[in-house]
């Protein structure tokens, strides 16, 4: 995004937070935090901290450097927060900008906290009439008191499962099982990422994927074309293949569908947006089954790297990098 927003019409203040939460003036240098398989980026400690307005008086951001000294970053018109995962996709980090009035693109805290959680999620869009894989959710403290209990519970899903932590992203802490004894791992390595874990039924069907924008002026949403994600050779769609383009997967956009397939996807990704109250921007995931259009989750800030399947769709329809962040950026202001 660094790269391709278009330095004619906006000015980047780049903000890096870093693991142990400080908000830190970064460089304003795409190469520096472009994915490397070998060396993932990281945002250091340099010593800056990047200080919010105080009120909604002023959007004046102000950044304090190592040695003590502040000086003004100018008035914000618009946060970008692009950030995968708790504390960032999940509401917190828009709840605190709207706290201090400061505009932000994509979903308010609501729809990113709905968007996030995904045992909510499904108890949403069931009601909202679309159709979700069936699931059982676990909490940290029954699978501690009972996990003999637990495994039986999840019985009636059928094998292979899907064991994922309810409150996560990018696939981290996913795990496929395709026997009752991967099963016990598979429920520590989620609930090393959430204290909520979402055994899901597998879903046979083709895996295909859509972008939505939020409409202007109170439109309605907008959907692009659908992309599909191929396994070649690895067991899901998991972190390597969405961020370092790991072999094993395909990523095809736009997919081969009929034209009653696309519309009918495009019409349930736009009523899986307006569902949980999107705004902005989403990705909307789906199996494709001989009986129609299962939504496996929703997604209120999807990846932006140059394999995402958010850009590539909407590429695909028409619409370039540049472009989209326009867009994107033009939503969050009229909001």
């Amino acid at each position: 995004m660094l790269e391709a927003i278009d330095r004619s019409r906006f000015d980047v203040i780049p903000v890096g937070i870093t693991r142990d939460g400080a908000f830190v003036l970064e460089d304003d240098s795409p190469a520096k935090f472009r994915l490397d398989v070998d060396a993932l980026p990281v945002v250091a400690d340099n010593g800056t901290r990047v200080r919010w307005p105080e009120s909604t008086l002023t959007r004046e951001v102000t950044v304090q450097d190592a040695s003590g000294a502040v000086r003004s970053l100018g008035d914000v018109d618009v946060v970008f927060p692009i950030l995968h995962g708790p504390f960032g996709e999940d509401g917190t980090v828009q709840g605190m900008l709207e706290l201090v009035g400061l505009p932000y693109v994509g979903s308010g805290v609501l729809a990113s906290s709905l968007g996030m959680d995904k045992h909510f999620t499904k108890i949403v869009l069931a009601a909202a009439g679309l159709a979700v894989a069936p699931s059982v959710t676990v909490s940290a403290l029954s699978w501690a008191a009972d996990p003999s209990a637990v495994a039986a519970s999840v019985e009636s899903l059928g094998l292979p499962m899907f064991v994922k932590p309810a409150r996560a992203g990018s696939s981290v802490g996913v795990s496929r099982v395709a026997d009752p004894s991967e099963f016990a791992a598979a429920m520590e390595l989620a609930l090393r990422e959430d204290s909520r874990v979402l055994v899901e039924a597998a879903v046979v069907g083709r895996e295909v994927e859509c972008a939505v924008l939020g409409g202007r002026g109170g439109a309605a949403p907008r959907a692009s074309v659908a992309g599909e994600i191929v396994m070649t050779g690895r067991a899901f769609y998991d972190f390597d293949a969405k961020y370092l383009d790991a072999p094993g997967v395909e990523l095809v956009c736009p997919a081969s569908l009929t034209d009653a397939e696309l519309a009918e996807m495009q019409r349930l990704a736009a009523a899986a947006f307006t569902a949980i109250g999107g705004a902005g921007l989403a990705r909307v995931d789906f199996f494709l089954t001989p009986s129609g259009f299962v939504v496996n989750e929703i997604n209120t800030m999807p990846g932006f790297t140059p394999i995402s399947m958010f850009p590539k769709c909407w590429i695909a329809s028409g619409l370039s990098y540049p472009e989209l962040i326009d867009e994107l950026i033009a939503l969050a202001l009229e909001a």
